[in-house]
């Protein structure tokens, strides 16, 4: 028998995910983006192009032309293997994505940004978590199908869009067939969405900061605010807005996250602009209060500015700000879930 929460329907759901029906996609309705690629071939022949192109690397906008395909490394300090720290049924991702049973999430070590205040340094700066070829990820895609996951949601993808795309093949092969969650920093490059495209079901960026000063200072990227509204422009180009099946579950589209930092607003207040008029104002935001001074953030002077909680009038401007430019859909929790771990 099935429980009362897995059979909710529409009413129950928040009307910001289903917008009185705009935003629902019926699930007998939808099929993962990837199949029609995999069945014509050409699932096959964009990983095999990815993974050739490793070897004068433009993964991501940092243009290294390294030689990854030999092991070779740039900013993102990973070569011909992935390495993931971590993977497991994710409870704490926005309701929508972890239901009841959970979102799919496989952890990716490195980055190609160097934030300051980054909570997970261990993972993407120190690149802690095990080295694994394609057979191995695809294998923790099937395993977390199998475990009721509703989603496979790769955290940190920029820099290894060729290993998603070449353990994803073999992952189809195996009969994979849940939706895709591609959760970035937006630090993206045109070339590695275009691969993706027709292979992402949901796009989750975070939208960190606006300014090229504040971008070089705390991110170690000053081109971060052109290069993450490019990359945001195309995968809503791909995938529009945020559409869930009729129990609130995200099936297709765009979810931006937005982290509000201390003393930061204008920041936020452009950022927010951006996407109500650039993009929709129908755009599904999770304005996040989460920050803590973690890392550099903690310890070095020259970050004092930003060693400090947002104060709850920040966040509440930050909401009067979206507010404003017209946005509506905010994500808010309503669901309850458990928590499952996989061996690496």
């Amino acid at each position: 028998m099935r429980t009362r929460e897995r059979t909710t329907h529409l009413p129950s759901v928040p009307v910001e995910l289903h917008g009185n029906g705009r935003f629902v996609l019926r699930r007998r309705d939808f099929a993962p983006a990837y199949l029609r690629l995999f069945e014509s071939g050409e699932l096959r022949e964009r990983a095999a192009r990815a993974v050739e192109s490793l070897r004068s690397c433009r993964v991501c906008p940092r243009d290294c032309e390294v030689d990854r395909l030999n092991d070779r490394a740039g900013v993102c300090r990973i070569g011909r293997r992935a390495v993931v720290a971590s993977a497991f049924a994710h409870f704490g991702e926005e309701d929508c994505l972890r239901g009841w049973r959970g979102s799919g999430t496989i952890f990716f070590s490195g980055c190609n940004l160097r934030c300051v205040f980054c909570q997970n340094f261990e993972t993407s700066q120190l690149c802690e978590g095990a080295p694994l070829d394609a057979t191995r990820i695809a294998q923790l895609m099937l395993e977390l199908q199998a475990s009721g996951c509703h989603n496979i949601n790769f955290v940190t993808p920029e820099h290894v869009v060729p290993h998603i795309l070449e353990a994803l093949v073999l992952a189809v092969e195996g009969g994979l067939r849940l939706p895709l969650v591609y959760n970035t920093s937006a630090y993206d490059s045109l070339e590695s969405l275009q691969l993706m495209d027709g292979v992402v079901d949901i796009y989750m960026p975070d939208f960190k900061l606006w300014g090229a000063e504040p971008c070089a200072k705390y991110l170690g990227a000053r081109d971060y605010a052109d290069a993450a509204r490019a990359a945001i422009a195309a995968m809503h180009a791909q995938v529009g807005e945020l559409k869930v099946d009729e129990e609130g579950l995200a099936l297709r589209g765009v979810l931006v996250r937005h982290l509000v930092m201390p003393g930061l607003l204008e920041d936020t207040r452009d950022i927010l602009n951006w996407l109500a008029t650039a993009l929709s104002r129908d755009t599904y935001v999770n304005i996040m209060d989460q920050y803590y001074p973690a890392w550099k953030a903690e310890t070095e002077e020259r970050f004092a500015e930003i060693r400090r909680r947002p104060r709850r009038a920040e966040i509440e401007q930050a909401f009067e700000c979206a507010r404003a430019a017209g946005l509506w859909r905010f994500d808010t929790r309503w669901r309850a879930g458990r928590f499952l771990g996989l061996e690496l």
